[in-house]
C-alpha cells in the first residue's frame, strides 16, 4: 500500500493556495515557486503536478548514495545527509518533480509532509486529494 496525492485537474482553478501552503510548510515564506508541486496552464486548463510517489521510482534506483528510500509507510523520501547534489534523480524522474535545492545543493521533492500533505489540506476546491493505492497499481 502506498499513498499518493491524486490531481483532479477539473477542479483546480489554478489559485495557487496549494503551492503558498507547501512553500510555507517547506520553506516558511509563502512564494509559490518554492512549493515542491507545480500548477500547469494549458489553455485554459490548470492542472497541478505532484511527485507520484512511483511503485517504481527511478530516483531511487539511480540514486548511488542511498539517499533516496522508501521508508515504513512506502513514501520515496530523500535524506538530505546523504545527498550529494549531483542531480541523477533530477535526470531520472520522468514527470520533473525532483529537483535541486538551490541554496543546499541537495535533491528535494514531496515527502506528502510525514502523511498529511499540505497542498491536500488547503486546497479550496478538491483538486487535490490524498489516495492509498494498494498493491501493484499506480505509477
Amino acid at each position: 500500500m502506498r499513498t499518493v496525492i491524486h490531481c483532479n485537474f477539473d477542479l483546480c482553478t489554478g489559485c495557487a493556495i496549494c503551492q503558498m501552503a507547501c512553500a510555507q510548510v517547506k520553506t516558511g515564506g509563502t512564494n509559490p515557486r518554492s512549493a515542491l508541486l507545480e500548477i500547469k496552464k494549458e489553455g485554459l486548463i490548470y492542472r497541478p503536478e505532484v511527485c507520484a510517489q512511483c511503485q517504481n521510482a527511478f530516483c531511487l534506483q539511480v540514486c548511488s548514495f542511498e539517499a533516496i528510500y522508501r521508508n515504513d509507510e512506502n513514501r520515496v523520501l530523500i535524506d538530505a545527509a546523504k545527498c550529494t547534489g549531483c542531480g541523477l534523480c533530477v535526470e531520472a524522474c520522468q514527470i520533473n518533480m525532483v529537483s535541486l535545492d538551490q541554496r543546499y545543493k541537495k535533491a528535494i521533492k514531496c515527502d506528502l509532509c510525514g502523511g498529511n500533505p499540505a497542498c491536500v489540506e488547503f486546497c479550496p476546491t478538491g483538486a487535490l486529494e490524498k489516495i492509498t493505492l494498494g498493491g501493484n497499481a499506480g505509477a
